[in-house]
């Protein structure tokens, strides 16, 4: 269990190498923490402080360099000396940082300067202020974990994450303190770890590198070998590759935020419909979505019912099925195998067979679109009538052309 897994744990787990759960439900009456991102002022320190202190709270200010930590306090207290400072770091004998945390608990000082050591293991809930200087140098996980160290009961928490901005930031660094400072929704780690793997990478899967982004093949690609990998294993068999039939009809196939709200899901469910690659994979994908989000609205059935077409023209050995100007086409097929007369009966006069396409107008046909190319399928797979079924027709077939 953990608030923020390592990129290459949370890795493992997303490919299906490690099972996953999410526990996001916030403790009852905790509220978010407010958190700003700044350049480090005298005047934003001295301010943050005094309002803590004035609520009858305590401060956190984490400066996470021992050999500078006794000057950095000494500037605190020339700066703030209503307070009552103390300091804690990893390197002081184990008796007296015992001795110093306890006097904060009992309220003796009113500001712990501290390094990273308090991100784990310390509640104390008269502290709701934090100020962490030189922000940009720690990880995006480190920040979070330090930033839970405040609003641990009801009320409301100030983060205040502090760099330099006398010198650039990394690409790296912005991208963490912008993370940071998203997500200050409460049970936000599992984001968090989401982020900290896009910035870092998702590290050597078989060899001790915790992160760090693939330079040959890229993320996309080796994500995709890694899934078939893993899906081969556990079915014991080869994997066919996804579908790549073109559906390109005008039909409203959506999944729409009403039905499932979160954006990040509603973008996972579809690359889920589009690597579908079996009917029992699409249906067991349906009685999940109905199982987590109630009946199936309209353009959710309608995106099902493309996936079972696009599943049904892969297998006829179909290219695409395209809308173009009023007209779809359908190819590439035999036409000379195909009874056009007998479709013209079931759909309309808006059927056209060429030697390698069927050509449908939407405005001629009878029956509505959809159903209308359920029926050309139909027929192309009674009759064979592609290069990947065109082994030589049955007799009683023939006998009818």
């Amino acid at each position: 269990m953990t608030a923020t897994p390592i990129p290459r744990t949370l890795y493992l787990a997303l490919s299906g190498l490690r099972d996953l759960s999410v526990i996001a439900t916030p403790p009852v009456e905790r509220t978010p923490v407010r958190t700003f991102v700044t350049p480090a002022r005298d005047s934003v320190i001295r301010e943050a402080i005094l309002r803590e202190l004035a609520r009858g709270g305590q401060v956190y200010i984490v400066h996470n360099r021992v050999q500078t930590i006794n000057s950095f306090a000494d500037r605190l207290r020339t700066l703030v000396p209503e307070a009552r400072i103390a300091i804690a770091h990893g390197q002081m004998p184990e008796s007296e940082l015992e001795q110093i945390i306890i006097a904060f608990i009992e309220k003796e000082y009113d500001v712990l300067v501290c390094t990273a050591i308090i991100e784990s293991g310390i509640d104390i809930p008269s502290v709701n202020t934090i100020i962490i200087d030189r922000a940009d140098q720690l990880g995006l996980t480190q920040l979070y974990q330090l930033r839970g160290r405040v609003g641990r009961r009801h009320l409301r928490a100030y983060a205040y994450l502090l760099y330099d901005d006398r010198r650039p930031l990394s690409p790296e660094a912005q991208a963490r303190l912008e993370a940071i400072q998203e997500a200050t929704e409460l049970g936000a780690g599992f984001q968090i770890a989401l982020r900290d793997l896009e910035i870092r990478g998702a590290g050597n899967i078989l060899g001790p590198e915790q992160s760090g982004h693939i330079a040959a093949v890229g993320l996309e690609l080796y994500t995709q070998l890694l899934a078939r990998a893993i899906q081969e294993v556990r079915e014991g068999r080869p994997i066919e590759d996804a579908p790549s039939v073109t559906v390109d009809l005008p039909l409203e196939a959506t999944i729409p935020p009403e039905y499932c709200g979160d954006e990040a899901v509603r973008m996972s469910l579809y690359q889920r419909f589009a690597a579908l690659r079996t009917p029992e994979q699409l249906e067991d994908l349906i009685a999940e979505l109905r199982d987590r989000f109630g009946p199936l609205p309209e353009p959710v059935r309608r995106l099902a019912d493309l996936a079972a077409l696009r599943l049904w023209a892969n297998r006829l050995g179909l290219a695409s099925i395209l809308e173009r100007d009023g007209e779809v086409y359908i190819r590439p097929v035999v036409g000379a195998r195909l009874d056009r007369e007998r479709l013209r009966r079931a759909i309309g006069t808006g059927v056209y067979v060429t030697p390698n396409q069927v050509r449908l107008v939407i405005s001629r046909l009878d029956v509505p679109l959809f159903q209308a190319i359920q029926v050309v399928l139909r027929e192309i797979e009674t009759r064979r009538a592609t290069v990947l079924l065109g082994t030589p027709l049955p007799e009683q077939l023939a006998a009818t052309r």
